[in-house]
C-alpha cells in the first residue's frame, strides 16, 4: 500500500514525535489533574519544554532556535495533546514571536529572540481583545500617546492567558483615533512590553479570571504605563496588519491541539469499548457505540488534511487564509465530536475526575469560541471567499 499525504508528513516528524511523547510522559494525568483542581500553571512542563528547545523551534537558528517549519510546530503541539496534556500552556510563544521576527527591527532581533530561544525571557501574553471589542479588533479603546521618546498606554485588555506567566506582552493599542484615519484598520500599532518593569512601576496590574478551564488567563490593565518608542515593532498605525498576518499561523496551530485532542478522545473510547462488557460482551460490539467513535474519527481525519495543506500553503509563502480558518473549523468540530462520543461510551465514568475526560471535555470545548469563533469563521469564508453580501 502507497502512503498518503498524511503519513509522509507524519514521517518527516517522527522522531520530533517519538520525543515529544516521551516527555510528555514524564507528567501523567495526575499532573495535569493536580493543576486543575488548584487552578495552577505547569511551570515545570513548560520549562522541561522549553529546555528541550521545543519552544524555540520556529525560531531561526540564527537567533538560537531550530529555525523548523510551521508543521513541525504543529506536530509538537498535536503531540502534547494526544498525550492527555494541554499545549495552551505554551503555544502562544510560537505564534507571537512571529511578529517581531517578521516586522521588527535587527536590534529588536537580536536583543529579544535569542533570549526567548534560550528560555531567558517568556513571551507568552498577548494584548489584544478587550471587553466593549471583542473579536471587533479594530474597535479596541486601549490608547498609545506618543511622548517624547516613549508612549504613555492606558486601557484594558481581557482574556490575556499566560500574563502572570510572561516577561513579555506583544501589544496592540491604537495609536491614531479612529475617526482620524480613512480605514478603521488604520492607527493601530503594536509594541513590545517588558512586563516586569511595567509591574514594578505600578503601569501595569493583572487580575487573574478563574475560567471553565485551567487556562491561566487575565485581564490587565494599564494606567499611564511607559513603553520606549525603541519597543514599537515596525511602523506606526500599521499593527493591524502585523497582527493578521501571524493569525494565520496561530489557527494552525490551534488547529493542530484539536487534532491531538480528538485522536485522545477517540482512543479513549476506543480502548474502553473493547473492554468494558456489559450483557455479555463489549459495549464497542453495539452499533450505537461504535458508529459515534468511528465517524469521530472519519472527522478527524479529515480536518487533519486541511490542518497540513494549510500549513503547506503558509511555509510556501502562499496566501492561507481561508484554508488556515477552514482547518482551525473543521479541527475544532472534529475535537468536539470526538469528546462527546468519548463521554457517551464512558457513560458516567467520563465523569470522574480520575478518567481525565471530563477535564479533556472542558479544555477542548475552547476551541468552538477562540482564539476565534466558528460563527466569525463562517463569515469570513461567506463574505471573503464566496463573494456572499457582508454579515456584519
Amino acid at each position: 500500500m502507497t502512503s498518503g499525504p498524511l503519513e509522509a508528513l507524519e514521517n518527516d516528524y517522527a522522531d520530533i514525535r517519538d520525543e515529544v511523547r516521551k516527555l510528555c510522559a514524564e507528567f501523567p494525568g495526575e499532573y495535569w489533574r493536580k493543576l486543575d483542581r488548584e487552578s495552577a500553571y505547569p511551570t515545570e512542563f513548560v520549562k522541561t519544554l522549553s529546555d528541550a528547545g521545543y519552544l524555540a523551534a520556529l525560531i531561526p537558528e540564527e537567533f538560537g532556535g531550530s529555525g523548523l517549519p510551521l508543521s513541525a510546530g504543529a506536530a509538537i503541539l498535536e503531540e502534547i495533546q494526544h498525550c492527555g496534556g494541554n499545549a495552551g500552556a505554551c503555544h502562544a510563544q510560537m505564534y507571537i514571536m512571529g511578529a517581531l521576527l517578521r516586522h521588527g527591527n535587527d536590534e529588536q532581533k537580536k536583543k529579544y529572540l535569542p533570549k526567548i530561544a534560550s528560555g531567558e525571557l517568556r513571551l507568552q501574553a498577548f494584548g489584544v481583545t478587550e471587553p466593549t471589542s471583542g473579536t471587533d479588533t479594530t474597535s479596541l479603546k486601549t490608547f498609545a500617546e506618543k511622548k517624547g521618546d516613549k508612549y504613555i498606554v492606558n486601557g484594558q485588555k481581557i482574556w490575556t492567558s499566560r500574563a502572570e506567566h510572561s516577561d513579555l506582552m506583544l501589544l496592540l493599542a491604537r495609536t491614531t483615533p479612529k475617526d482620524q484615519v480613512e480605514k478603521k484598520t488604520d492607527g493601530l500599532s503594536v509594541f513590545l512590553v517588558d512586563m516586569r518593569k511595567a509591574l514594578a512601576d505600578g503601569g501595569m496590574t493583572i487580575r487573574p479570571i478563574r475560567a471553565m478551564m485551567n487556562h491561566s488567563t487575565t485581564e490587565v490593565f494599564f494606567d499611564n504605563m511607559e513603553i520606549p518608542a525603541e519597543n514599537l515593532v515596525g511602523e506606526e498605525g500599521k499593527g493591524f496588519r502585523y497582527i493578521l498576518s501571524g493569525m494565520n499561523a496561530e489557527r494552525v496551530l490551534i488547529a493542530s491541539e484539536c487534532i491531538g485532542d480528538a485522536k485522545w478522545f477517540i482512543e479513549k473510547a476506543r480502548d474502553y469499548s473493547s473492554e468494558r462488557v456489559v450483557f455479555g460482551r463489549p459495549i464497542g460490539a453495539n452499533q450505537g457505540i461504535q458508529f459515534p467513535i468511528a465517524r469521530a474519527y472519519a472527522q478527524m481525519r479529515a480536518a487533519e488534511l486541511m490542518v497540513y495543506h494549510a500549513a503547506h500553503l503558509f511555509e510556501q509563502g502562499e496566501r492561507a487564509g481561508a484554508e488556515a480558518n477552514m482547518a482551525k473549523m473543521l479541527a475544532a468540530e472534529a475535537s468536539w465530536a470526538a469528546a462527546e462520543a468519548c463521554v457517551q461510551t464512558l457513560g458516567g465514568f467520563a465523569f470522574a475526575e480520575e478518567y481525565d475526560v471530563e477535564r479533556k471535555f472542558r479544555e477542548t470545548r475552547l476551541y468552538q469560541v477562540a482564539p476565534i469563533s466558528t460563527n466569525l469563521i463562517l463569515a469570513f469564508l461567506g463574505q471573503h471567499v464566496l463573494g456572499m453580501p457582508r454579515s456584519y
